[in-house]
């Protein structure tokens, strides 16, 4: 099959004959074109094809994501992530999500780890709304808290036993705040797009050097995974690193 179904739609990238052909797929009421991703907010250019209207719901690992995608985007590579980070958390511990987006990463573990509190901020007033809804459609109220803002000036700080830093793109200037956030041995979890030569050693070095910046001297480096390819000879890879 062409594309990735997302909730009750089908997302297809060039042209295709018979696309009705696709309605075949288990679940696929709609199909819509993928185009070009722009801008600084990452909105996906998207054309309808078959079927109205762009907003659905998307069920993965028990949890239920709302999200229109002509304006969010939603990556079938990340499931696994997701899915490790749904269980990561321990009972009690506090969470930040600096970079939350619709609750990509905070809902399957507000869901499945349930820990005390987790604080999900996003910047972007479209992504902020379907974080809301999906608090509530996940039922998760009195777990998750959203916060719509620049997470550099409304994070809580010297609060979380673990940051999620789930963003790709200038993640690294922002491991300053996330030191300021994080607890005495507390985890962080940080995302970049690296090349492959530089894949594991590039992120480490820019941890350890915010960690020495915010005067904490010590890592250990807790865990180092390829998520997926990013790009030709870049990698979308993940580090978990304990701060001391």
């Amino acid at each position: 099959m062409k594309g990735k179904v997302i909730g009750d739609i089908l997302v297809i990238k060039g042209d295709v004959e018979n696309p009705e052909k696709l309605l075949e797929t288990p679940g696929v009421n709609r199909i819509v074109k993928l185009g070009r991703i722009s801008g600084l907010k990452r909105e996906p250019d998207v054309e309808m094809i078959i079927g109205e209207g762009t907003e659905t719901i998307h069920r993965e690992n028990k949890c239920s994501f709302k999200l229109d995608v002509s304006r969010i985007m939603w990556s079938k590579g990340n499931t696994t992530e997701r899915k490790r980070m749904s269980t990561i958390a321990k009972h009690g511990e506090t969470i930040v999500d600096m970079f939350a987006g619709i609750g990509y990463f905070s809902i399957p573990m507000a869901v499945h780890s349930k820990p005390r509190k987790i604080y999900s901020i996003e910047i972007n007033p479209i992504s902020y709304g379907y974080l809301c809804e999906n608090v509530h459609l996940n039922k998760v109220e009195g777990i998750l808290e959203p916060f719509l803002g620049d997470c550099r000036e409304i994070a809580p700080r010297g609060i979380a036993d673990r940051v999620l830093m789930g963003y790709i793109g200038n993640t690294n200037e922002y491991l300053d705040v996330a030191m300021d956030v994080l607890k005495e041995g507390g985890i962080i979890h940080y995302h970049e797009s690296v090349p492959d030569k530089l894949k594991f050693t590039r992120p480490v070095d820019r941890i350890n050097q915010a960690a020495i910046a915010a005067d904490r001297q010590m890592v250990e480096i807790v865990n180092k995974r390829i998520i997926k390819p990013y790009s030709p000879g870049v990698y979308h890879v993940v580090i978990d690193a304990k701060i001391k």
